[in-house]
């Protein structure tokens, strides 16, 4: 049985806006283990992750800027609330996908 990663397991209870909060954590961890691994660069700021993205869709393509910004999006929900269900678990896939491609570029 696979096991569910925290992400998915707050979507299935739907707590919304933690699922929501992890799957910015998660896009924001690989985008700073980028960087750690490839520069030797702590980021601190949410301007040094939008600038490193940079880095990572330079080696991935241009769908890490979609995922990076759906995810920054996710951020938003956990103050606000506003995304659906389907919102979420549509941007935990886009995610998952960013996180597994830097997990392998940095293998």
């Amino acid at each position: 049985m696979k096991r569910l990663s925290p992400c998915s397991q707050a979507l299935a209870k739907g707590e919304l806006r933690q699922a929501s909060e992890k799957i910015w954590g998660a896009a924001a961890l690989a985008v700073k283990a980028h960087a750690l691994a490839r520069e030797g660069r702590r980021l601190t700021s949410h301007g040094e992750l939008w600038e490193h993205k940079e880095h990572v869709v330079a080696e991935l393509g241009t769908w890490v800027r979609d995922a990076w910004a759906h995810a920054s999006s996710m951020h938003v929900n956990f103050y606000e609330g506003w995304a659906t269900a389907a919102d979420v678990r549509e941007v935990l896939e886009q995610v998952e996908k960013m996180v597994q491609a830097v997990s392998e570029l940095l293998s």
